[in-house]
């Protein structure tokens, strides 16, 4: 039978989500690729149970996170039932509606019939009376904000969620959604957003918006998909997520994206660390950032990227190489 370190929360670093009472840890564990009804559920259980032994406690899911769709939710909740389920009140678990999920008018985007049935579907997969954080996945062009934001607002007064958030909305979206919530008494509580040193676009007003409405952020694909390490260095492993992915493809690695890798990379030498240590430490640098969600397909990869942890500042002169390096636009992956 599992059972948790004792010193699970004596190295992780917690920061607080916005103006909330809730605490996340610097790095949350997301089942997005690794988890899914293809992939073997013992590695799956084992990366679980390993983070929650490194102190991370915010496990974050969406409904269509597989292959196939809605497995690896299926996927963790045998993991909670099997070991974890006695720690859910340590735990925050997450999920999301917004993308396609099933065929039909009413399986896709943001209605109140699309995000309820959804959340409902997620609970039955993971065995969950509620989930801690249920979020909008994505605004829909077709639906008022003020619809999908009163079905937030039903998800966590039907005591199915605990708590609302928003992802991939832009700085406009986002002020809105913050405003019709409040206006629902309902706050929101954080928002999360792609983020990382090959996508820097939040840094153009959103992180703004968040930090004058004191709402959380927290960043998925702080890696790039992988692109901010040093696997494709020297090509394409088969293995690899540009290998089997469709979010980032083998031509788009192209010699000037593998010139940037490696400049990072010598920063992060220099400063002790792989470069996925250091995009992770980057990442982690804003206030406004309340933690990254990062993925693992090995309990090993895990432990690697929670040293990110060790070494968290950066002088002056760490970042101003790092932007040089940048300072050509890079749009190598989705």
């Amino acid at each position: 039978m599992y059972l948790a370190r004792e010193d699970r929360y004596s190295s992780m670093p917690y920061r607080r989500s916005g103006r909330s009472g809730i605490h996340l840890p610097a790095l949350s564990l997301g089942l997005w690729h690794n988890f899914g009804g293809v992939d073997k559920l013992s590695n799956s259980r084992a990366i679980t149970l390993r983070a929650f032994d490194l102190g991370i406690t915010h496990f974050d899911l969406a409904n269509n996170y597989g292959p196939p769709p809605g497995s690896a939710e299926s996927t963790f909740g045998q993991v909670l039932a099997s070991d974890l389920g006695v720690y859910r009140d340590e735990l925050i678990i997450s999920t999301k509606a917004g993308y396609d999920m099933w065929p039909g008018p009413y399986g896709d985007w943001g209605s109140r019939k699309y995000l309820l049935a959804s959340l409902d579907q997620s609970l039955r997969r993971m065995k969950l009376d509620y989930v801690d954080i249920f979020y909008s996945h994505r605004p829909d062009p077709n639906t008022p904000a003020e619809e999908t934001m009163a079905a937030l607002d039903q998800a966590v007064r039907s005591g199915k969620a605990l708590y609302a958030g928003i992802s991939n909305y832009d700085s406009a979206q986002t002020k809105r959604a913050i405003e019709i919530l409040r206006q629902l008494g309902m706050p929101c509580l954080i928002h999360q957003v792609k983020y990382s040193m090959f996508h820097r676009t939040p840094e153009q007003g959103l992180f703004d918006v968040l930090n004058q409405e004191q709402v959380g952020c927290i960043a998925f694909s702080p890696l790039a998909q992988g692109l901010l390490t040093d696997r494709y260095l020297t090509g394409v492993p088969a293995d690899s997520r540009a290998a089997r992915s469709v979010f980032l493809k083998p031509e788009q690695i192209t010699p000037q994206v593998l010139e940037k890798i490696r400049g990072l990379g010598e920063i992060a030498k220099q400063r002790g660390q792989t470069l996925a240590q250091m995009a992770i430490a980057w990442a982690l640098r804003n206030p406004v950032m309340t933690g990254v969600i990062i993925g693992a397909s090995r309990p090993e990869q895990l432990e690697q990227n929670v040293s990110a942890l060790k070494n968290l500042a950066f002088s002056n002169s760490e970042l101003s190489a790092i932007d040089q390096i940048l300072a050509t636009q890079v749009k190598p992956h989705a």
